[in-house]
């Protein structure tokens, strides 16, 4: 392999984490795509995909926006559980700043569950767009930030799950997350791992209503959307911001500044 090759490669860096699935380290952001102590796919399943379509599950079909596509596991894993379950048409739009990342993802060892869903992946990487009667599925290559504003009130669920706040902060402020709700149906949820009360500041003053969302497999994470859920699952809990403001008065939203 040419020496130029090699060093494109020795820039992500396959980590085992702890449910045996993998990620890749990124020396360009200094974080795992996936946090190894939930572990890659239950990660993805626990924190986005179960809670995002369990809020949705009376929606007959669902249009999805995964922040950022990465590894695919985000959109993969919603493929394999809706497929197990749901067996509802899908539209799943997601863009990816790093081309150089997907050039890699055909070493990365998947989940023995997501692996019948790899020649998707391979398809969306050489084409940037899988589609079938059930699936429509389009990556993005470019700036997210200019991505979303090209959707008015159009997704049910919204994946947020960028590099950290610290190390990506574009996509953490106030005036994104009020990009994000334009893009959002009314109705819409949006998962995150993020419980840093500076995200949910800035979701909070866009007008979004915020949970803690706990479950045994992973630690604590976020729902946030634009309606007061009615029917709260068990695993959920209001944030009450106006306390959480009044006892961090110096604590501020991210904004683009």
């Amino acid at each position: 392999m040419p020496q130029k090759e090699e060093a494109h490669y020795r820039n992500y860096e396959a980590v085992k984490t702890a449910d045996g699935s993998y990620t890749l380290f990124s020396t360009r952001y200094n974080q795992c795509y996936h946090s190894t102590k939930d572990g890659a796919l239950i990660e993805s399943l626990h924190k986005h995909v179960l809670p995002a379509l369990t809020l949705q599950k009376d929606q007959k079909s669902l249009k999805i926006l995964d922040i950022c596509f990465g590894l695919g596991l985000n959109t993969l894993a919603t493929l394999w559980y809706n497929d197990q379950h749901d067996k509802k048409p899908l539209q799943i739009y997601s863009p990816e700043l790093d081309a150089a990342m997907l050039e890699t993802l055909d070493r990365l060892t998947y989940p023995k569950e997501l692996q019948p869903y790899l020649p998707i992946l391979k398809q969306l990487i050489k084409d940037q767009r899988y589609s079938t009667e059930k699936y429509v599925i389009e990556l993005f290559i470019g700036d997210a930030r200019t991505y979303i504003k090209g959707f008015e009130k159009s997704f049910d669920i919204v994946y947020q799950d960028a590099f950290s706040p610290d190390e990506n902060p574009a996509l953490w402020t106030l005036e994104y997350f009020n990009d994000i709700k334009k893009a959002m149906k009314d109705t819409g949820v949006l998962t995150t791992y993020s419980t840093a009360l500076k995200t949910r500041l800035a979701l909070y003053e866009n007008g979004f209503y915020l949970y803690l969302y706990r479950d045994e497999k992973i630690r604590n994470s976020t729902l946030a959307t634009l309606h007061p859920l009615l029917e709260m699952p068990q695993q959920c809990s209001i944030v009450d911001m106006e306390h959480k403001k009044f006892v961090n008065p110096d604590v501020q939203p991210l904004r683009d500044e």
